[in-house]
């Protein structure tokens, strides 16, 4: 731990500890880096899941540092699931200049313990043998809090953290960064246009290829083609602040349409583009609307390629603990999708990586899985089970059975009678 800090560490201590000791449940103080500064009750440096699971602790240290630029970019909380699936939220404390620490509280289970076991453990992280026994006997410590607690409690951190900030701190989360790189870029494409002997049109195909690049989440390409059109704008425009203006805004939408699609918050980024709308129209100058747009780009961007890869797994999460209580429903790749808000081709891509198995695939096994525990059941037919755990069909039902199992269902059941 630092001599100093860029925050009043006395004061987040006592905070944590009031929390902790009010809730019941653990609070953490850590810097914006990760590294525990103080921790009261049973918090997330004293949690051993990961540790029991096999899982390295830099994945949930990193989890963290995410909830935290989250709960910056959502006005100050955020709640969110840890690499195991336990819950956190967290709120920011603000520094000198930015974003310096947290106060995080978890991890905590907002289902019974033995759901989670059931759903996250065996059938989500395929924990078995001893690692399972592991992970189970570290739940002991891990509280439950009824879901419409975990709101309010939120709330109640927010409050407390924002007590220990200033609310001239708090509007520097909204200040813009460095616009020098951008601006360079920009810059190089306008000379280049000048040099040009002929005006070159506005390019349609790198606009699509900018909104492909913000869908397959590669920043880097995204950034450099973004700039060629907000040169080729500037170029162009004849001087005139008011076109620029229209032209930056059409770019603003369609890669927020994209962003969404590659997995950005959609209330959020459909709230933020009412807000550009205004902000821009009140700018007045060049200067002004250069910084105003290195700030929005890199806000936008941020939110779509930030921890990325936790993003998902927030996203499968959800997905495989909506699939866990509605398999015996009729679900489709569309409309799971469409819960979590991405197009089915990214969502479909998403879970593969995330999983190790399609859609389908994942489904279709859960279904199964639940079939085995109902064929010991004698006075239940096949087709009536195959209805139960989502089938439309026996024959269909049997030729998936077979495929995950490796016998048909009758079989499966004459050996259960033996």
């Amino acid at each position: 731990m630092r001599d100093t800090e860029p925050f009043d560490l006395k004061l987040a201590k006592q905070c944590a500890r009031a929390f902790s000791a009010a809730c019941g449940v653990g609070c953490v103080v850590s810097d914006a880096a990760g590294a525990v500064h103080y921790e009261a009750g049973h918090g997330c440096a004293s949690c051993q899941i990961c540790r029991a699971a096999g899982r390295a602790p830099d994945v949930c240290v990193q989890a963290h540092v995410y909830g935290m630029s989250e709960s910056a970019r959502f006005g100050g909380k955020y709640i969110y699931f840890c690499p195991m699936g336990l819950t956190c939220f967290t709120s920011p404390i603000l520094g000198d200049d930015t974003v310096c620490a947290k106060l995080t509280v978890g991890p905590f289970l907002m289902v019974d313990h033995q759901d989670y076991i059931a759903c996250d453990l065996t059938e989500q992280l395929h924990l078995s043998g001893e690692r399972l026994d592991a992970v189970t006997a570290a739940l002991d410590d891990v509280p439950y809090i009824p879901a419409e607690r975990v709101s309010e409690m939120s709330n109640l951190l927010f409050m407390a953290a924002g007590f220990l900030n200033n609310v001239s701190d708090a509007e520097r989360m909204l200040q813009i960064q460095s616009s020098d790189q951008i601006q360079g870029q920009v810059t190089a494409c306008i000379q280049q246009l000048k040099l040009s002997d002929e005006l070159t049109p506005y390019s349609f195909d790198t606009e699509q290829s900018l909104l492909r690049a913000v869908r397959q989440a590669n920043r880097e390409q995204a950034q450099k083609l973004l700039n060629n059109l907000l040169g080729h704008v500037l170029f162009s425009s004849g001087g005139e602040l008011s076109v620029i203006k229209t032209r930056i805004y059409e770019l603003l939408v369609l890669i927020s349409r994209a962003a969404i699609e590659a997995g950005a918050n959609p209330e959020q980024t459909l709230r933020d583009n009412q807000r550009y709308l205004t902000e821009i129209n009140r700018i007045t100058d060049f200067d002004a609307l250069f910084l105003w747009l290195t700030r929005v780009m890199n806000s936008l961007m941020d939110s779509i390629f930030r921890f990325k890869g936790l993003r998902h797994a927030n996203v499968i999460h959800q997905s495989v603990q909506y699939i866990s209580t509605h398999y015996a429903e009729r679900l489709t790749l569309e409309d799971m999708a469409q819960r979590v808000y991405l197009s089915p081709a990214y969502f479909s891509r998403v879970f593969k990586q995330e999983t190790g198995e399609t859609f389908t695939a994942y489904l279709n096994r859960v279904r199964i899985d639940h079939s085995r525990a109902l064929l010991r059941r004698k006075d239940l037919r096949l087709v009536d089970i195959a209805l139960m755990v989502g089938f439309e069909d026996q024959s269909y039902f049997t030729k998936v059975f077979k495929k995950v199992v490796g016998i048909s269902p009758l079989r499966y059941r004459e050996g259960k009678k033996k």
